[in-house]
């Protein structure tokens, strides 16, 4: 049993007996943290590096979609792929609260049964630090790979997260809903307010969705923190609808119910891999932008197997393994060596500008800025 305990307020005294602490037997289980646990197979063949014979085990924490999408995603392979490679076991913990599940233990002093992190992006940093002291991860420098790693997409000023794969947030529309199937999206924000485009528009809640906020943040970016407000206001106006989540905007999407969607601008990828018609998955970069949504990796501090597991973030920069989480996670990789199939980069549309805001920035004021776009829609 693994013990990463942090030594906080709470102290070690009283807390041997918590659960979170899993053998790597096959099959899945769940903590009672409510942390799902994936296979953790013994691998085959000789091995080495404890003492009673067995291959090192690897405890990556990441989100589910990460492992078992219904679609599509870079788990399985990359398991199948490190072990392979690697005299060592991977096991995936996917705990339902993602981030927060790990952020909770550390505030009680309870031991953190990982090594990596993988899906972590600024939001998650930011509440990372203001809630821990300490933080979760340790600073990560010398990867023989880190070098490939795009400067632009870099979000964490303490260098503890390594970004590995990144979205653009963009509008994808329906070409087909037009007159004579000729339906064009707007070229920039402002003339999404025009009253051709009333009620056109399907985006989310940026209080409960990432892809919301993104957009919300995109419009800031356009419009400056002192007249994004007036924006949505015009944009409310114009009709534009507004959903909880990506799901549901989504589907209410392919349901024809808008012509207009806010999403990613690797929607074409998906969409051809499915036999679909491209037209019904154009994309659109507003402003000629779109806004960047990196995910990144980190080393949990305290990991009893800090050689492997930074073994496996340099494995996850691999040129062939970048490829791999591009294709399978629908988006694009983080460095500027990874390897992709031509139909990949026809499909997966990079926006002539990529905008965000830096850590500082959203650190010191996004809650201010969505909590008043929600007392603005909450009012209407």
């Amino acid at each position: 049993m693994r013990r990463r305990t942090f030594l906080r307020a709470a102290g070690a005294g009283g807390i041997a007996g918590v659960a979170g602490c899993t053998g790597g037997g096959g099959g899945a289980e769940t903590t009672t943290e409510g942390a799902t646990e994936g296979t953790g197979e013994t691998s085959t063949g000789t091995t080495t590096g404890t003492a009673g014979g067995e291959a090192p085990e690897l405890v990556v924490a990441t989100y589910g979609p990460f492992v078992d999408a219904p679609s599509s995603s870079p788990g399985a392979w990359i398991k199948e792929t490190f072990e392979s490679e690697f005299d060592a076991t991977l096991r995936y913990a996917t705990p339902d609260s993602e981030i927060n599940y790990f952020i909770e233990r550390a505030l009680r002093g309870v031991d953190i049964d990982a090594d990596v992190y993988v899906g972590l992006n600024v939001d998650m940093l930011i509440r990372i630090d203001e809630r821990l002291d300490d933080g979760l991860f340790t600073p990560v420098d010398g990867l023989s790979r880190g070098g490939d790693v795009k400067e632009s997409l870099s979000f964490d000023p303490k260098g503890r997260t390594i970004p590995y794969d990144t979205s653009y947030v963009s509008i994808v529309y329906n070409e087909t809903l037009g007159d004579n199937g000729a339906y064009s999206a707007p070229e920039t924000f402002e003339e999404l307010l025009d009253p051709a485009y009333e009620g056109d528009l399907l985006a989310q809640n940026p209080t409960a969705s990432a892809t919301g906020k993104s957009f919300l943040l995109h419009t800031i970016k356009a419009k400056g923190a002192d007249g994004y407000l007036d924006y949505w206001k015009q944009l409310q106006d114009n009709g534009v609808r507004i959903l909880s989540d990506w799901s549901s905007s989504y589907t209410a999407y392919s349901n024809e119910e808008a012509p207009m969607v806010v999403s990613y601008s690797t929607d074409q990828v998906y969409a051809q891999r499915s036999g679909e018609d491209l037209a019904k998955h154009q994309i659109r970069f507003l402003n000629d932008q779109g806004y960047a949504y990196p995910e990144g990796m980190a080393l949990f501090e305290g990991t009893d197997t800090p050689e492997l597991a930074r073994s496996f973030l340099d494995f996850m920069l691999r040129p062939d393994v970048q490829g791999e989480i591009a294709q399978r996670n629908v988006a694009f990789p983080a460095t500027t060596t990874a390897e992709l199939p031509a139909s990949f980069s026809e499909y997966a549309q990079a926006p002539p500008e990529a905008v965000t805001f830096t850590y500082d920035a959203l650190r010191d004021s996004v809650s201010e800025w969505t909590q008043a776009w929600e007392r603005q829609f909450a009012s209407k």
